[in-house]
């Protein structure tokens, strides 16, 4: 059976006052004005015609390159022949054997565990934790009335249900909107302004302070929640009491605005669903994502002084808040989980800029909580088993190691065969890449689930220098992406 299939219209609260299905846009949310349908739709129709383009024209070259591969078969053999003939190309063929068996075998022991995986059920109002839901904020604009209302109109027992909004210093209308949704849903939400910008992580240490729930919920100021997301979200703390962490499952909003959306929500699906499923039956995943997360509160307070000062290299961390309070909390041997059934949906960059300056601050805040979980996890930080928290932080860390050995290869061998390397490379992303295109179309839909295959292309050739270069810069500081338009 498949999946709903996520947009951002179903979360949108029909008008009342009207008959026609269409008008389902009119909401409390978003409101279209007439006046815009006519433009809107002919950019809708440009989008769709430049999205079917890069679609044909990355089958294109994937099939140009699949055919090379056949083509430049006698170029291929003679390349391998005097690779094995110099002194460097047997010891290569082992070690990249050895990360080949390895690499199968991890994605092998994860499908198993996917399949394994089932969120778990919302528990009854009666038995459902008080929550304190905490969202910052900077310079998000109506944004963040968006995602106020939606936690509002979650269907959670309002006496159960604390909302803090904390301003973190914006310069633009933040606080306005803020004051709008306060004077809209009145004390169901208490809102706080820091006297200066301080960063996300001080405003959700804010929230925390002042936070009365037994469970916390981080919820990011650009993102939107579904009626069942909270209860959903929740309902593993009382099901399993050593439970310390939920993720949610994180969806793109934007994704009809533009290709890069498009191409993010496929792989978010792959990321949190598959991958994030598969670290939820270890009771490990490592990261609780800032658009949606839960945390019990004496799992916070066990660690909340050194996660709001924690350093890297002398300075102090103000990124990766959300991969750091999930390490931590594994640390003190908690379950962390993540809840299929948890939907948000949240703003990606839609140009170039932003997504790579998003993937350094998230590979930074790899590097550096890797390095901090490697001093605890071959310890008996937990009871019971700790071979699956071992193989993901082994996993992780290869990833990292091996980034500078991959880049020279890669370069010495465009330097070499150019056409050898377009070509295999080309028909590896064709080979790799089909996963995720299937089990996208087998949970939601085929014609979404192409944009794999444009993504895998993108990234291979416009993105592959992220990690190395987030390796170098891991003591950099700076969110990167605030002030973006």
């Amino acid at each position: 059976m498949k999946s709903e299939t996520l947009t951002s219209e179903q979360f949108y609260t029909s008008n009342t006052n009207s008959d026609n299905a269409g008008h389902a846009l009119n909401s409390s949310i978003f409101r279209i004005s007439n006046d815009n349908v006519a433009t809107k739709k002919v950019s809708e129709r440009t989008k769709s015609k430049f999205g079917l383009f890069v679609l044909v024209s990355t089958f294109v070259l994937l099939f140009v390159g699949a055919y090379s591969v056949y083509y430049l078969q006698s170029d291929f053999d003679q390349f391998q022949l005097d690779r094995m003939n110099s002194n460097w190309g047997f010891p290569f063929l082992v070690v990249a054997g050895l990360l080949f068996f390895f690499q199968t075998g991890v994605f092998l022991y994860n499908l198993y565990l996917f399949i394994k995986y089932k969120p778990i059920e919302s528990v009854s109002d009666e038995m459902l934790p008080t929550v304190t839901v905490i969202v910052p904020a900077y310079n998000e604009g109506k944004l963040v009335w968006d995602t106020l209302l939606s936690l509002a109109e979650s269907d959670f027992p309002a006496h159960k249900l604390e909302i803090l909004a904390v301003d973190d210093g914006s310069k633009d209308d933040t606080w306005y909107w803020m004051q709008q949704a306060k004077i809209k849903l009145g004390d169901r939400l208490t809102i706080f302004q820091q006297p200066e910008n301080a960063g996300k992580r001080h405003a959700l240490h804010r929230g925390f302070e002042l936070g009365m729930g037994e469970i916390f919920v981080t919820v990011d100021s650009d993102s939107i929640v579904k009626k069942d997301t909270l209860r959903n979200l929740v309902s593993p703390f009382v099901v399993d009491e050593k439970c310390g962490a939920v993720a949610g499952n994180v969806h793109v909003l934007n994704s009809k605005k533009a290709i890069l959306p498009k191409m993010l929500n496929v792989s978010f699906v792959m990321s949190f669903e598959f991958m994030r499923s598969a670290e939820s039956k270890l009771g490990s995943v490592l990261c609780t994502p800032g658009a949606a997360a839960a945390y019990r509160k004496t799992s916070v307070f066990a660690c909340l002084d050194e996660w709001i000062n924690q350093t890297f290299m002398g300075q102090p961390s103000d990124i990766g808040e959300d991969r750091a309070m999930t390490n931590m909390i594994l640390k003190q041997g908690q379950h962390v989980l993540f809840q299929r059934n948890a939907y948000v949906l949240t703003n990606v960059p839609e140009e170039y800029t932003g997504l790579y300056k998003m993937f350094i601050r998230w590979s930074r805040s790899n590097v550096r909580e890797n390095i901090a979980m490697a001093k605890y996890v071959f310890t008996d930080f937990r009871e019971g088993s700790k071979f699956g928290a071992r193989l993901l932080w082994l996993n992780q860390s290869l990833k990292i190691v091996m980034a500078y050995p991959f880049m020279i290869f890669m370069f010495v061998f465009i330097a070499m065969h150019p056409l050898l390397f377009l070509s295999s490379t080309l028909l590896g992303i064709l080979i790799v890449s089909s996963f995720p295109v299937l089990f996208y179309a087998k949970r939601y839909n085929l014609a979404d689930s192409l944009w794999a295959y444009s993504y895998s292309v993108f990234y291979t050739f416009s993105l592959f220098w992220i990690t190395p270069y987030a390796i170098v810069t891991a003591n950099k500081r700076g969110w990167l992406t605030r002030g973006l338009v």
